[in-house]
C-alpha cells in the first residue's frame, strides 16, 4: 500500500498544481530545491560555505559545509532520507534555520562528541538588501534538458561564532559578508544515463563567471557562461540600491589575470557596459574553496549532492589545500574577493570555473594553461 496521506505542508495555501507538497510536478529523477550560503571575512582568512538540497524524486535530503583556514580545509556532509516536513532544514549535525524569510537566518553545525576540535558554528545571517532573480538558466546535451534552474541572490551581513582546529572564531558586525543562492527545477544528479550523454556529447570548454558583491549602500550581481567558441548563453550585470530601480549595466566583459601555469584566477577587470556611465568591477582574490573538494559538487569523487549513503549518514574529515587536488580543477571554486566599484570597496564571492577550450582567454584546451612569467 502507498503512503500518500497530506503533509504538513499541505496546509498551506501555496500549491502550484493539483498535487500534494509531497511531490513536484516532474517526474525527473533530478528534480532538486536547495540553497547555498558564502561566510566571508574581509581580510580573506576565512571562507565558509554551506548549503542544503532536497531531491524528492531521489527521497533525498543532503547538506554540506566546508570552511577553509590557512591551508585546511574542514568539511562536514550529512544525508538521510527525505521526510515529509519540509520546512525543517535539518540533516545530521548540519541546520539552516529561517527565521523571518528573505531577511534572517541562522546557521549551525553541531560539534562533533568525539571530535571537540572539529568544525563547529552557530552563524547568524541577515539580509542588507532585497533578494534578486537571477536569469533563468537551461542547459542542454544534445536534445536532452539537463539542466533547468530557477535562482535568486541576496547579500547580507554575519555575526556569531565558528570553532575549527581547537581555535575559536568571533564573527563581528562590518567584519564579514556573506551571500547566499536559492535554486530549484532540474540539475544533474550521478547515475543514469549521465555518462552516456557525456560521452555523445563530449563538452569542449565552459567559462563561468558568478559574482555578487555587497557593497555598504549597493548590491551587485554578474553571471555569465560561454562556450569553447565564447558564445554567451546566460549574461547578466544588475545593481540593487535600496528605494531604487535596480540596475542593468549590459553586457559584462572580464579580464581575468590567472596564477602562471594556472587557471587560478588571481585579479579580474569586469567592465559593466552601461551606456551612461561606464563602470569598471575590480576583484582581488582573498582565499580560495574549490567546490569539487570536500562540498560535493561534480567532479567530486568522495560524495556528490543527491546520492543515497544509507540513513543518519555523516562524514567528517580535513583536506590540506597544499596537496595536490586533479579533479578540482575542473570545477567550480568559490573565492571570496575584495572588490571596487566608483571609488567603494566591497566584498563577496568570485566563483569561476574555465576548463577545456575558450578562445576569447587564449585557452585551446583541457591541458590549457596561463602563460608562465618571463
Amino acid at each position: 500500500m502507498v503512503d500518500d496521506r497530506p503533509v504538513p505542508l499541505d496546509e498551506y495555501p501555496v500549491h502550484q498544481v493539483p498535487l500534494s507538497m509531497k511531490h513536484v510536478a516532474t517526474g525527473d529523477r533530478n528534480a532538486y530545491d536547495r540553497c547555498i550560503f558564502h561566510v566571508l571575512d574581509h581580510e580573506g582568512r576565512a571562507l565558509l560555505i554551506t548549503g542544503l538540497g532536497v531531491y524528492p524524486n531521489l527521497g533525498v535530503i543532503d547538506a554540506y559545509t566546508t570552511f577553509r583556514r590557512g591551508d585546511t580545509l574542514y568539511a562536514v556532509r550529512a544525508s538521510d532520507a527525505l521526510g515529509e516536513d519540509r520546512m525543517r532544514l535539518e540533516v545530521g549535525p548540519l541546520r539552516i534555520r529561517v527565521e523571518r524569510p528573505l531577511r534572517d537566518f541562522v546557521l549551525s553545525c553541531a560539534a562533533d562528541p568525539d571530535d571537540p576540535d572539529g568544525l563547529s558554528y552557530e552563524i547568524h545571517w541577515s539580509a542588507d538588501f532585497p533578494a534578486l532573480w537571477e536569469p533563468h538558466h537551461q542547459q542542454r546535451r544534445g536534445g536532452r534538458l539537463t539542466l533547468e534552474g530557477k535562482r535568486f541572490v541576496q547579500a547580507g551581513r554575519c555575526v556569531g561564532w565558528l570553532r575549527a582546529g581547537g581555535e575559536a572564531i568571533r564573527l563581528t558586525a562590518g567584519a564579514w559578508t556573506g551571500t547566499r543562492d536559492r535554486s530549484w527545477g532540474v540539475r544533474p544528479v550521478p547515475g543514469e544515463e549521465g555518462g552516456r550523454l557525456a560521452q555523445e556529447h563530449p563538452t569542449e570548454g565552459f567559462h563561468w563567471i558568478w559574482c555578487p558583491v555587497r557593497f555598504d549602500d549597493r548590491f551587485l550581481m554578474v553571471i555569465t557562461q560561454e562556450d569553447a567558441d565564447g558564445h554567451r548563453s546566460l549574461n547578466d550585470a544588475t545593481l540593487v540600491r535600496p528605494g531604487r530601480r535596480d540596475r542593468q549595466l549590459g553586457w559584462p566583459q572580464a579580464e581575468i589575470t590567472y596564477r602562471p601555469g594556472t587557471r587560478h584566477p588571481e585579479h579580474a577587470l569586469i567592465r559593466l557596459g552601461d551606456i551612461r556611465k561606464p563602470l569598471e568591477l575590480e576583484a582581488e582574490i582573498l582565499t580560495s574553496s574549490p567546490l569539487a573538494t570536500g562540498a560535493g559538487y561534480p567532479p567530486a569523487e568522495d560524495w556528490q549532492h543527491g546520492t543515497w549513503r544509507g540513513p543518519r549518514w555523516t562524514d567528517r574529515r580535513t583536506y590540506d589545500l597544499t596537496a595536490p587536488h586533479p579533479r578540482a580543477a575542473y570545477g567550480v571554486t568559490d573565492h571570496a574577493a575584495r572588490f571596487r566599484l566608483d571609488g567603494q570597496t566591497g566584498y563577496g564571492v568570485f566563483e569561476h570555473g574555465s576548463f577545456g577550450r575558450h578562445d576569447p582567454s587564449g585557452f585551446s584546451g583541457f591541458d590549457s594553461v596561463a602563460p608562465q612569467g618571463g
